[in-house]
Parts: structure tokens; sequence; C-alpha cells
């Protein structure tokens, strides 16, 4: 592979939010499990796991995550005392990781950045609180990708294990492009531990760190949205 090549296929890939619902064939899953396997980790550990979930058990979970989101809207909308009925009501996100803790100060703005340009080009407006909340519900349904996937690390070798799974996420994505397959990646998917218990046995040294979806972009127009990807930055040397 000549490197205009891997440019090119390094930049074709995206976040896609709105798939179809032809399943991605079993051979070609295996295929790209192949490539992401090739991903370096901290001493040959490979201290992650990857569990998928297709047909009617990917629909379970859709259904199951939907209605551990649809519990927090009260404290997603800021209403008063909403944790703590939550936390009464015994659905309190369980998550091995707080995805809901806030932006550093310095990182925020690009968040804002996104969301903002994300939303103005779905036309919903920021008053829109129930448009907002149905586009961050499809997160949930994984945006109707046929297979869904959750990664998960080591908690003996925190943090080396999230950055090892990184390199094989995105190695795994990276295949997946090649083969004709989309992505996107689905953080939200890790508030909660109850739906992927209900359907996996992970290893209890194990943490859910991450979601993901796989499968073919629709025509969707959200699916035209590009977020921009600044350069990588550099520490400046003190010489």
């Amino acid at each position: 592979m000549n490197p205009e090549t891997f440019s090119e296929l390094a930049a074709s890939r995206h976040s896609v939010r709105d798939f179809r619902t032809d399943p991605v064939p079993p051979e070609v899953i295996e295929e790209i499990l192949e490539d992401a396997r090739q991903a370096p980790s901290w001493s040959n550990t490979r201290p992650f796991m990857v569990a998928l979930a297709t047909g009617e058990q990917a629909d379970r979970l859709r259904a199951a995550y939907v209605k551990e989101f649809d519990a927090t809207l009260p404290v997603q909308h800021k209403e008063r005392g909403a944790m703590a009925r939550l936390a009464l009501s015994g659905k309190a996100p369980d998550g091995d990781y707080r995805t809901w803790a806030p932006y550093p100060a310095d990182l925020l703005p690009h968040s804002q950045a996104v969301g903002g340009r994300l939303y103005a080009h779905m036309g919903i407006a920021r008053k829109d609180r129930d448009a907002r909340d149905a586009a961050a519900r499809r997160n949930c349904e994984a945006f109707g990708a046929p297979v869904i996937g959750f990664v998960l690390v080591h908690k003996g070798l925190m943090p080396f294990a999230a950055l090892d799974a990184g390199i094989m996420l995105q190695t795994l994505f990276l295949s997946a492009k090649a083969h004709g397959v989309d992505s996107c990646p689905l953080g939200v998917l890790a508030t909660w531990r109850r739906p992927f218990d209900a359907e996996f046995e992970a290893p209890s040294d194990y943490r859910l760190i991450t979601g993901f979806a796989l499968g073919y972009a629709s025509d969707a127009p959200v699916n035209d949205f590009r977020a921009e990807r600044r350069p990588v930055r550099l520490v400046p040397s003190r010489s």
C-alpha cells in the first residue's frame, strides 16, 4: 500500500449516524476482527475484550438502552430532585466509568462546537428539547446499525488497557472501512452495565469502556455531516 492510499482510507472513515438494516456478512466481521488483532498492545498483553451483538440480541439491547436513557431524561433536563429520585428508583447509571463527567475547560469549547454544528446540520433548534432528546436517543439505538459492539478493558492494567483498546478499535474501524463497512463509536453505552450484563458474561476484571456500531450507511442527510478534524497538537520544546 502506498502512503496516498492509506491517507485516503483514514480520511474516508467518519462516524455514521444512520445505518441501513442490511446485515454485515459473518465472514466480513471475521476478517475485520482478524485485522484488529494486528494492533499493538502493552507488552503484548491484549488487555481488552470485544462483544458483538446482531439480530434479535441487538434489538433487545437497543430497547434496553433506550429504556435506561429515557429514565434519565429528568436528570438531563436538570429537573429539581431528579437525581435523587433516579437513585431511589434503582435506575441510576451503573456504568464502570462516569460518562457524564464535565469536560475539562480547555476541551469543552470543541465539544460544544461540534455538537452545535451537528444539531444545526440536522435542523434542530437549541431550545427544541424533544428533538434533541430524540437525536440523543438514537445513540442508544446504535443508529439502527445491524452490529452493536462493546469494548471492555482489564481494570488491572489501566490506563494502558484503555490506550491499547483505542489502538485496537481504530484498527478495527479502518479495516471495516476497507471492507466497505461503516462505523460509529458509542461512548454513551458505557453509561450503563445492566443491558450489557443481561446479554453477555464478561470476566469480573473487565470494565465496559465504550460501545460502537458497524453497518452500512443509509442515504439520510445526517450522514453528510463531517466533524472538524483538528491537527495533532505538538508539545513545544523547551529549547
